[in-house]
């Protein structure tokens, strides 16, 4: 009967696992089979390269949703990646207890708040906010959209980042102690480079929600599929032209917002891809 339930849960396991798989397999299928037909009709360097979106007039260019997408994303890593790592070393090695029991939750209920939500947050307390502190534009710009995904970002960030910390082994802490460090140069020279790759991997997860969201983006970034001249100016993300012209495309025009689904697909490839290779230099 023992080894039945053993054999059972390993099928069981290998189900899940392969329908894991089996889901990545058929997204990349129907991204690849919908969209690689538009980039050939429209022109790869035309496509990725050209400056024009104006699907009425059969110009299909996403270079400045690209562009504007990187400034985006770039931004919130520049918010929230150190405001992050610094807040998972807090909660891991320095906070107390009792603040412990209040700060983790609060972390994690961020985690839970719907991206509508931030996006509301965003568009009546942020946008006037950075409309007035600077004076420049309407407030709906690169600027705004980074700080509010830096924020959104930051619960991922914290909650893997802990993790991997916690999961250095105390001896590491000890034994930088038992040499002579302090409290602080402990856990920043010896626990912390031990859980770097835990790090990075939240820091890239981070990465992903930021280049994929839509919502929050959608009610305070301008939507303006130009490429900005400043952080001041409205910015159009390849995620916001998928959304906003969806519903009402056809055609050409919907292969189009597919194919800028692939464009994005493949950025975030390239992310874990790079990951990996750092991970591995590392290793080695």
């Amino acid at each position: 009967m023992k080894n039945f339930k053993e054999i059972f849960m390993k099928i069981v396991f290998l189900i899940a696992a392969l329908a894991s798989i089996g889901a990545v397999i058929l997204i990349c299928v129907f991204l690849f089979a919908n969209g690689i037909p538009a980039i050939k009709e429209i022109g790869l360097f035309d496509f990725l390269l050209g400056d024009t979106w104006r699907p009425g007039n059969d110009l299909y260019g996403i270079w400045p949703m690209i562009v504007g997408s990187i400034y985006v994303t770039a931004g919130a890593i520049i918010v929230g990646v150190p405001i992050g790592v610094l807040t998972a070393i807090y909660l891991a090695r320095f906070c107390p207890p009792r603040i412990y029991r209040i700060a983790k939750p609060a972390v994690s209920l961020m985690a839970g708040i719907p991206s509508i939500i931030y996006g509301f947050f965003g568009l009546v307390v942020m946008v006037p906010f950075i409309r007035d502190l600077f004076g420049v534009g309407s407030g709906k710009s690169v600027l705004t959209a980074s700080i509010l995904l830096g924020i959104m970002i930051l619960p991922t960030i914290v909650s893997v980042s802990e993790s991997a910390i916690r999961a250095v082994p105390n001896s590491y802490y000890e034994g930088a102690l038992a040499l002579g460090a302090s409290h602080e140069r402990s856990v920043f020279f010896a626990t912390l480079p031990a859980a770097k790759s835990g790090i990075l991997a939240g820091i890239v997860l981070g990465i992903g929600r930021a280049i994929g969201e839509t919502m929050a983006v959608i009610m305070i970034a301008g939507n303006q599929p130009v490429i900005p001249g400043s952080i001041f100016e409205g910015v159009r993300t390849m995620t916001a032209n998928i959304v906003l012209e969806m519903g009402y495309a056809a055609d050409l025009h919907r292969e189009a917002l597919i194919a800028t689904a692939v464009v994005l697909f493949v950025f975030i490839l390239l992310i874990n891809l790079l990951l990996s290779l750092f991970r591995g230099r590392k290793e080695a």
